[in-house]
């Protein structure tokens, strides 16, 4: 155990945990812009796997890692558009419609997956890392903090500029609203329809992104390869209490439990034959949590009801 307690480890295990946290987060934000709306989507993590893999097809296919992150957006869009239909034309219930579009992304990008590609090949270049100046020359914590991909630095701008949407903005309030109030937002003139539209079409461009940072941060694809994170990435918007600087917190808490986890088996700190039980830890501390927050926080009133204009 001693041999964690070292500068060198535990600066690392810092720096990975900021790396590991970045799909979380931008997942966590987009889904937090949904539900303040009234929108409840299920389907993040099948939004992320089909991202992931266009993406990575992109990247395999031309090496243009920004090309891979504006299809993964893409497909993010696309999937928004699918899921406001379902859900805001159609008035779909939203827990079996997400579902729905996570089991298609997880079905959809396998099969892409074994006919367009078939072994698991890696990319020629992996997201590069950008040295912020002056700030990453600070010994050990320079390059924990300020030494990443340009997709981790823009998830944690994220976390103001969701903030300051949310909070400060005309739209803003309206989303704020139409999540309370539906029935009183359109008293008022504003469009719910359209307002759960975009909220819908950014969180998954958003879940699109994290998909996309995911797999260009391994190089690699394979089914599912997110593994239940955008489940995760769901209830750490519980955690955040619908609050961007409280996902940003809970995303930053897996992120860095994840990375412990991984430099205590590197460090065969974990006996193998734990291996298993070890790398369920993130999730069982995602499941305290919101245990233990149950009953302390209200979601928006109106979350997960559809809205029918008489």
């Amino acid at each position: 155990m001693s041999e964690f307690f070292t500068i060198s480890v535990l600066f690392a295990t810092l720096a990975a945990g900021i790396r590991l946290a970045t799909p979380y987060l931008l997942a966590g934000l987009g889904e937090t812009i949904g539900q303040r709306s009234g929108v409840l989507n299920l389907g993040v993590d099948g939004v992320m796997q089909l991202s992931a893999f266009f993406a990575y097809w992109t990247a395999l296919r031309t090496d243009n890692l920004w090309l891979a992150a504006l299809v993964g957006l893409g497909v993010g869009v696309v999937m928004g558009v699918v899921y406001g239909v379902m859900t805001v034309q159609f008035k779909a219930e939203q827990g079996i419609s997400g579902i729905g579009i996570f089991l298609f992304g997880l079905g959809f990008s396998d099969l892409m997956f074994q006919r367009k590609v078939g072994t698991p090949t890696f990319v020629p270049h992996k997201l590069p890392t950008v040295d912020i100046p002056l700030l990453s020359d600070i010994p050990n914590l320079g390059p924990a903090l300020f030494s990443h991909s340009l997709l981790t630095y823009m998830a944690f701008l994220m976390v103001p500029l969701v903030s300051l949407l949310l909070s400060r903005t005309t739209f803003g309030t309206n989303i704020r609203a139409v999540g309370e109030n539906p029935e009183a937002a359109d008293s008022l003139g504003v469009s719910v329809a359209r307002v759960r539209y975009t909220s819908i079409i950014i969180g998954n461009a958003m879940a699109g992104v994290a998909g996309t940072a995911l797999v260009l941060d391994l190089g690699i694809f394979q089914p599912n390869l997110t593994q239940g994170l955008g489940f995760i990435a769901v209830a750490l918007v519980y955690f955040g209490a619908w609050r961007a600087p409280g996902v940003m917190v809970g995303a930053l808490l897996y992120g860095l439990v994840q990375a412990t986890v991984v430099s205590w088996k590197a460090l065969e700190i974990i006996p193998r034959s734990w291996s298993d039980i070890a790398s369920s830890a993130p999730a069982v501390l995602t499941i305290v949590a919101l245990v233990v927050l149950a009953g302390r926080i209200s979601p928006p009133a109106a979350l997960a009801k559809p809205f029918d204009r008489h």
